[in-house]
Order: structure tokens, then sequence, then C-alpha cells
């Protein structure tokens, strides 16, 4: 967080680059995953996710599949559990963000998986704790997937960030830690944003889809 006193911030200033920050040391090379053996993995960028579900034998959920997911049988509900936000419901950013959190919900930073109830499809921390990346390149709206099974994003040659031009994305979903209703509303499984494939933080890990074969 930013120093003692609510004053003007820059954009983005209060996040710092660490050198030598991994998904096993992710606050740097000094820092380590002890005693976090049940926490989100975060610091992977998307190839390494990619990478890790080939091995497992599973995939990266497209976007549609994530969402479909996380409204766990309530299609038309704005959070995953319905539709009032509670704080005790997933971990997110409780207070003005970034100057000061409540912990009203009895974390700062990231929390072990399962410290909160599951969604109706029995699926824990689809909301906040961490961003999860998804396998659809970004594009700003859903032009085209209406009325589709399954639809997937555009191309990489397609994908446009008007905050970035030029840098292929990818959707991430389900809001982290530090978002907060002042700042990133994004907890809910219609929200979305973009990543660059590349760029790992300690607020983005990822979820797998298992795949069937349909005989």
């Amino acid at each position: 967080m930013p120093d003692n006193g609510v004053r003007p911030v820059g954009y983005l200033s209060w996040w710092k680059w660490t050198p030598g920050a991994d998904w096993r040391h992710p606050f740097g090379p000094k820092s380590n995953i002890k005693r976090k053996k049940n926490y989100p993995v975060v610091h992977v960028a998307y190839e390494d996710v990619q990478a890790y579900a080939k091995w497992a034998g599973k995939s990266v959920p497209t976007e549609a599949q994530w969402e479909y997911a996380a409204h766990g049988g309530m299609d038309d509900a704005t959070y995953s559990w319905g539709e009032q936000y509670s704080a005790k419901k997933a971990n997110t950013w409780q207070g003005f963000f970034p100057f000061f959190n409540t912990k009203a919900d009895g974390h700062t930073g990231t929390a072990p998986v399962g410290s909160f109830e599951p969604n109706g499809y029995g699926l824990y921390d689809i909301t906040g704790n961490v961003w999860e990346w998804t396998s659809d390149w970004y594009s700003i709206g859903h032009n085209g997937k209406a009325h589709s099974l399954n639809p997937t994003g555009p191309n990489q040659k397609e994908s446009f960030d008007p905050r970035e031009p030029g840098v292929a994305k990818h959707v991430i979903k389900g809001g982290s830690y530090l978002c907060a209703p002042n700042y990133c509303s994004r907890y809910r499984p219609a929200a979305r944003e973009s990543q660059s494939p590349d760029t790992g933080t300690t607020h983005i890990g990822f979820r797998l889809v298992k795949n069937f074969t349909r005989l």
C-alpha cells in the first residue's frame, strides 16, 4: 500500500517490479512458499499454465467455460452466490483501495484455498483471491459470441486493449484480493480483465478444465 495518508497517487503506483520473483519465490528471491502449499499458485505466465495443463492432461478454460462454471447454476445472479455483495463470501479488499484494508474477510493477501463456501457447482475461490487465466485472447466486448456453444474469443492478431495497443493479451477472470468497490469491482462472473501472457504477478493464478472424450 502507499505511505500513510489518503492522498492522490499515480495510476498503478502501488505496484513494484521485483526481480527474481517467481512461483517459488512470489515476493522475490528471499521469499518462499513454505507453509503455503494450500494457497493459490501465483507468478505464472500463460505459457507456464499451458505447460502445466498439458502435463496434467487438462486444459486452460475458455472465458465462456470459466464464466459458466463461476455462476454455479445461478446464471442471472450478479455474484456467484446471489445479488448481495458480502465480505464473508470471497477474499476481496474491504476498505478504501489502495490506502487501507479493514480485513473484514480475515485476509490481506491471498487466502488458503477453500477459506470460503463453494458456489453451486462446488467450486472454491471462483470469486476473489486471485485472478485466473483463460485461453481466450482479449478484445473489448463479446462480439460474435451470442447464442454460441462454448464460444471463443478473437485470434491473437485480433486481440486489442486500448490501454496498450499492439500488445496481444489474454482474458483473466474472477477478480482478486485487491479488488475493491471503489476501484475494481470485478469479483463478478461476468467481469473480465486483460493481461499480457508473458507477465506473472502476485494476484494472478489459474484453474484447469478436465477434458472428456465424447464416445
